[in-house]
């Protein structure tokens, strides 16, 4: 079986996703959308791709046809922005990454004071945390977006996220494929 901390960081192309075995797509693709394997294991059976584009959008579907209650599950999977998990060096590699870009790593006590708040009221109101794409925003943005978004209802906030972790997914493919490659079918 394949290390997936060794092999995630190199890029493959889309022939060599087809004919990864199953236990191999789901050690490399299985934390794309966050500690949801199972969304690896849907994607695979749907093996040959014949691009980048086409595999992005099996995952995109498998998270978009979940009824509301799926998709809450899926946001569930998710770490509380600049919580306990990072700061206690809990985050998967990826989260680590994308905490690091939005200048999370980086808060000062007062932001941190804020997040938290911000964050247990979130949880409460909806049941999940807040999930946004940490590599399209900054620390600054997320603080203002969690604000805002404590105004929605829960169903809008299920779809909003969800539409977030399509683009975290979206990001994670992009890391891990050749987004170039067409496959030889």
């Amino acid at each position: 079986m394949i290390n997936r901390m060794t092999e995630e960081k190199r890029k493959r192309n889309i022939s060599e996703v087809n004919s990864l075995a199953y236990d191999d797509f789901i050690a490399i693709f299985g934390n794309v959308v966050e500690h949801c394997a199972l969304c690896a294991a849907v994607v695979w059976g749907d093996r040959p791709f014949r691009n980048y584009g086409e595999m992005q959008s099996k995952f995109n579907e498998f998270i978009e046809q979940l009824p509301l209650s799926g998709k809450s599950g899926v946001l569930r999977l998710y770490p509380d922005l600049a919580g306990k998990l990072a700061q206690s060096n809990s985050l998967t590699s990826e989260s680590t990454r994308e905490h690091a870009s939005a200048g999370l790593d980086k808060m000062t006590e007062e932001e941190r004071e804020k997040m938290s708040k911000l964050n247990t009221k979130y949880r409460e109101k909806f049941g999940f945390p807040f999930v946004i794409c940490a590599r399209e925003n900054k620390k600054e943005a997320i603080l203002f977006g969690l604000e805002r978004r404590l105004n929605n209802s829960v169903e809008v906030e299920a779809n909003t996220g969800t539409n977030e972790v399509k683009k975290i997914c979206n990001l994670r493919l992009k890391d891990l494929v050749d987004e170039h490659s067409v496959a030889k079918l």
